[in-house]
Order: C-alpha cells, then sequence, then structure tokens
C-alpha cells in the first residue's frame, strides 16, 4: 500500500460529503460565527483520536490476539458494509438532542473519527508498522482534505445541492466497494497460505 492509497482510502472512510448535511444540522442551532471555531477545534479532536489508534493499534491488536488475515478479512467486511450503505443511505444516523454547541460528540466522534476510521488506522499499520511515518502522512493528507471539505460544508450544500452531494456520496462508496473486496480477498489468501 502507498501513502496516496492509504490516504485515500482513509479520506473515502471519513466521507467528508456524506459527512456535510450532518455536520450543517448539528452546527443549526449555534452561532454561526462560531461554525469554523467548532468545526476546526472537532477536526483536531478527531486527529487527536485517530492518531491515538495509529501509534496504539499495534499493542491493542496483540492485547486481543487478533492475527493479521483476522483483521484484514473483518476490515473487508466492516468497509464493504459502510459502502453499501453509502451507496443506498438511509436518513437514520445516530440520533442527538443537542440544545447547544457540540462537544467531541457527535462531530468529531462518531462523525469524523468513526469505529470505521478507527478500524482502517488499525488495518494500515498492522500490515506494515514499520512504515508509521507514512502511515502518519497518509492519515494527515486525509485528514487536511476531509477537513477542508467540512469547513467549506455551508458553501457547498449551497453550491451543489443535495442531489450532487449524494451522488458525490455514492461514487466513494463504489470505490470503497472495490478496495473492501480487495482487502477480503487478501485476507483469505494471506489465511490460505498461513495453514
Amino acid at each position: 500500500m502507498t501513502i496516496f492509497s492509504a490516504a485515500l482510502l482513509l479520506f473515502l472512510v471519513i466521507d467528508p460529503f456524506g459527512n456535510i448535511p450532518f455536520f450543517i444540522t448539528a452546527l443549526s442551532a449555534v452561532d454561526k460565527s462560531r461554525h469554523n471555531f467548532i468545526i476546526v477545534r472537532e477536526l483536531l479532536i478527531a486527529l487527536a483520536v485517530l492518531l491515538l489508534f495509529l501509534f496504539s493499534g499495534e499493542h491493542i491488536l496483540k492485547a486481543l490476539h487478533i492475527s493479521e488475515p483476522a483483521l484484514t478479512v473483518s476490515g473487508g467486511i466492516l468497509l464493504f458494509l459502510i459502502a453499501v450503505k453509502m451507496i443506498f443511505p438511509s436518513n437514520k444516523r445516530v440520533a442527538e438532542d443537542l440544545t447547544g454547541e457540540p462537544f467531541i460528540f457527535p462531530l468529531a466522534v462518531p462523525y469524523m473519527a468513526g469505529p470505521s476510521a478507527m478500524a482502517s488506522i488499525l488495518f494500515i499499520m498492522n500490515k506494515e508498522p514499520a512504515r508509521w511515518a507514512d502511515w502518519l502522512i497518509a492519515l494527515l493528507i486525509a485528514w487536511f482534505f476531509s477537513g477542508l471539505i467540512i469547513l467549506m460544508s455551508g458553501f457547498l450544500a449551497k453550491f451543489f445541492g443535495k442531489k450532487a452531494l449524494l451522488a458525490t456520496k455514492r461514487l466513494m462508496g463504489m470505490l470503497l466497494v472495490v478496495i473492501s473486496v480487495q482487502m477480503l480477498m487478501s485476507g483469505i489468501s494471506d489465511f490460505i497460505l498461513s495453514i
């Protein structure tokens, strides 16, 4: 896996285009002058969570006695399920009763640093832990471009409209299906070779 492919995988999993409506909804009750501050703060919290998983993921896997093929197959299944939801979205999301300014939940976690992003970080790092600097760069690239899109969420929602955002999300979902199937095939192949 290259830095670019790892960054692309993380970008697709974070799904910034799909998160635009949820960020707009979560911030609707907050003064517009604070939107950018809140978004930047939540993006930094999400980055901290993902960095924690990047650098402590190997220890988590060892403690749980999870093999590399098992992680690859489960990562592929998880990504496939996420991709299907991106292609065939439902309007249901974690229900929040946000009466004030959101903090950590739901913007940082789970919208930006959700279970799928955490699992992808674990998968990438576990494959080649010696390349941690590459994976750090990939994470920062994916986080930066996702954050840029989220910061422009109000403009993008008005400019493109709901249909274009939905089409973009579905296209990202189709790419994620291909990646997830490749992960499944690689995991099964590694397991067969290890027998």
